[in-house]
């Protein structure tokens, strides 16, 4: 640990000490004293509480276990593996009619559905990047992606091409034909859109035409050379920007040079998985980039092309009304938090007997302190206009596990002087355990809750890690076909209906991983909006765009009401296990999946271990760029664990597979002028024996989480680059 400071009973990091009381507090109405002896209590009063439910989890996954080796060779008797966790307490009866009681919510949360991103708070420009991606030019995510094709004369170019740019229009006109309907014409006709007085005007030629919906024009700006007309389709708005001095507006027939929409209404700035936070240094790292964002002073600045760029949080957007009053839009992302679960510990404090203290704790003190800056503004803009506080509480198994967070959440409340239920709590139904049971886990944070999200990557680790014993799994890329996964997805989604959480928080769905497959995330993610989902993850500002589209498309709360009394999704679908069963792979097939996994641990873990990048672009062995965090990091490890332990693969075949893909992922990082290269020398390199350390150590991590491992490698490596460098 480094230097430490005295509060109370605690040992605390004084770069931890510093940041609280020269940052964090000053502003808030808290004290030092307050602020200390509330985490104390939280330590003495909720770690025993903590390890309690730790130890439950070892000791139902144990009990899983011995069923699965006892009943090896066996035909699977599902029945009685039903009842079988009924008898361990792994299955809870909660039956009953439950009705959400969470108030005070912002609209992006109870009302409206949009798109959510998911960024890693640690890193500042990405932070601002996302809070910033409220508005997004929707030809600009066209142009300059593949959402429009790129060959022939579509090529995009170094200059504007015009080819280009009048496909990007003739996209631009069906979308607003979809969103802003004309009556008996298309916006193909139009040559002119205005405004006279403070009402639109829309013509071809000398010919008045109308929106099917009139109440959609809602008002207009003046920016620049650029008239702003404001319009307002299933909740979200849209911005047509009329402009012919810019070369899409001198192309455009009607002058429109932009069709701006309200993309991310949602971010989560994250603490968790896509970041690599492991000592107090990198904690208060996180920290400040969160409260810079509660504030409303963060600024990063950075070189691009040669010049400095500096990025701030946008304001909000002033617009005047039909009626002549002016309107306010937030022009910035609701931001919730995702705190880190109830499994890691910290470094950055410790307790009276000297141990390190549950990170969670830390996290839910902490990231609350500096939001309270955000709900103690009176003017300019504000995150939380209805004076909430969002934590997303990730890796929670069970209702016990959810009530515990509601309880941690309580404390911090009474230590921060705040009104019960202000932290309002988004619940990741991402391990079987709370799926199976989560009507009891919502039950347990009614009257806090904000979201439920259904995260297939965790939920595909966590899915393997519990039935390790079973047998072999089968591929990854079948699991999407696993009789579980639709199960599970359809679940989350009549639970959260049943429950009346629409109106009161999100019910969301996972993240689009290909942020360069612009065109295939257009053709497939509408699935989302269309499954009840009032909100799905994405991964940039640009998909946030696109995929604000399909919630034009789709009216998400006529879908929800649709949806409503349909037959629940059956828990024995759910408990189907994705097993090989008798079904034989190939030889080749089976090398297949061993060098995919392998070359996409190495890539991910490489950029963690050497260089703390906790979410990435990372190639895959066909050099597509996926989106890598410690979900997916989990699955192939675990996946891997698995073969390894039945059989299907030897550990000399798994050494071999990723010394091979070690040079791959070299090859692939070569014009990084930070990479550190595994494959010269496999045995010294500590990202190479990290990978192989969370293959073959895979069966016996915690429910299969890769984060043990990783910061204790991650601190081995700090320690010795840090020491080759002085």
């Amino acid at each position: 640990m480094t230097e430490a400071i005295q509060k109370r009973s605690l040992r605390v990091a004084r770069v931890l000490v510093d940041f609280i009381e020269e940052q964090a507090l000053p502003g808030t109405g808290v004290s030092s004293e307050q602020f200390w002896s509330g985490l104390e209590q939280i330590v003495e009063t909720l770690g025993p509480v903590n390890a309690r439910l730790l130890g439950e989890r070892d000791r139902l996954q144990a009990r899983i276990d011995d069923w699965h080796k006892e009943r090896r060779g066996q035909d699977f008797d599902a029945a009685a593996y039903k009842l079988f966790l009924h008898e361990i307490g792994y299955l809870v009866d909660d039956s009953a009619p439950l009705t959400i009681g969470t108030s005070h919510v912002d609209p992006e949360i109870g009302s409206l559905a949009g798109p959510q991103l998911v960024v890693p708070v640690m890193n500042a420009r990405f932070a601002l990047n996302a809070a910033n991606a409220r508005w997004g030019s929707l030809y600009d995510a066209l142009y300059g992606t593949d959402a429009i094709s790129s060959d022939g004369v579509l090529a995009a170019g170094k200059a504007y091409n015009p080819a280009r740019g009048a496909e990007v229009i003739r996209k631009g006109i069906a979308f607003l034909d979809l969103a802003l309907p004309l009556k008996g014409a298309s916006h193909e006709a139009v040559t002119e859109y205005g405004v006279a007085g403070d009402r639109l005007f829309i013509r071809n030629g000398e010919v008045d035409i109308f929106l099917s919906e009139p109440a959609a024009f809602l008002g207009h700006a003046q920016r620049g050379d650029a008239r702003i007309l404001l319009f307002v389709h299933n909740g979200i708005h849209i911005e047509l920007v009329i402009d012919r001095t810019t070369p899409a507006g001198e192309q455009s027939r009607a002058g429109v040079s932009d069709i701006v929409l309200e993309a991310a209404l949602t971010t989560i700035q994250d603490c968790e998985d896509s970041v690599a936070a492991v000592d107090a240094d990198d904690k208060v790292a996180v920290y400040r980039n969160w409260l810079g964002l509660m504030r409303g002073d963060l600024v990063e600045r950075f070189d691009k092309g040669g010049r400095t760029v500096e990025r701030r949080l946008a304001e909000d957007r002033q617009y005047r009304g039909v009626d002549g009053i002016d309107l306010l839009l937030p022009g910035r992302s609701l931001m919730l938090v995702r705190n880190v679960g109830h499994l890691m510990t910290t470094d950055a404090v410790h307790d009276a007997e000297g141990r390190e203290i549950p990170e969670g704790f830390l996290d839910a003190m902490v990231t609350v302190l500096c939001a309270m800056h955000d709900l103690r503004k009176s003017v300019g803009s504000r995150n939380s206009r209805h004076g909430s506080v969002y934590v997303v509480k990730p890796k929670m198994h069970g209702p016990e596990e959810v009530a515990f967070a509601d309880t941690l959440f309580a404390v911090v409340e009474d230590a921060l002087g705040l009104e019960r239920n202000t932290v309002k709590i988004g619940v990741m139904d991402e391990e079987r355990r709370t799926t199976l049971n989560l009507r009891a886990a919502m039950r347990a944070v009614k009257d806090r809750l904000a979201f439920i999200n259904t995260g297939f990557l965790d939920r595909t680790g966590d899915e393997i890690h519990t039935s390790m014993q079973a047998g072999n799994v089968v591929p990854k890329g079948d699991m999407r076909s696993a009789a579980w996964l639709q199960a599970y997805e359809d679940n989350n989604v009549d639970i959260g209906l049943a429950a009346r959480l629409p109106g009161h928080g999100q019910i969301g769905k996972g993240m689009w991983a290909k942020p360069d497959e612009m065109a295939e995330m257009l053709a497939t993610k509408a699935g989302h909006p269309k499954a009840g989902a009032s909100t799905a993850w994405v991964p940039s500002p640009t998909a946030a765009v696109l995929h604000a589209m399909h919630y034009h498309e789709i009216d998400v709360a006529r879908v929800q009401d649709s949806l409503r009394g349909r037959a629940p999704a059956s828990q024995d679908a759910i408990l189907t296990l994705p097993l090989l069963g008798s079904r034989n792979l190939s030889a080749e097939e089976v090398q297949r999946e061993l060098d995919n996994n392998a070359q996409g641990i190495l890539g991910y873990v490489v950029r963690w271990i050497d260089q703390g990048i906790g979410c990435s672009k990372v190639p895959d062995i066909n050099g597509v760029g996926l989106m890598e965090d410690r979900a997916t990091l989990r699955i192939s490890a675990q996946h891997i664990a698995n073969w390894l332990l039945h059989g299907l693969v030897s550990e000399d075949q798994v050494r071999e597979t990723m010394i091979r893909m070690a040079s791959v992922v070299d090859a692939q990082n070569q014009n990084d002028p930070a990479y550190r290269p595994m494959a010269p020398a496999p045995s010294d390199s500590i990202a190479f024996q990290s990978a192989l350390e969370l293959v073959l150590e895979g069966t016996r991590q915690p429910n299969g989480y890769t984060e043990p491992i990783l910061h204790r490698r991650r601190r081995e490596a700090k320690a010795r680059y840090n020491t080759q460098e002085v």
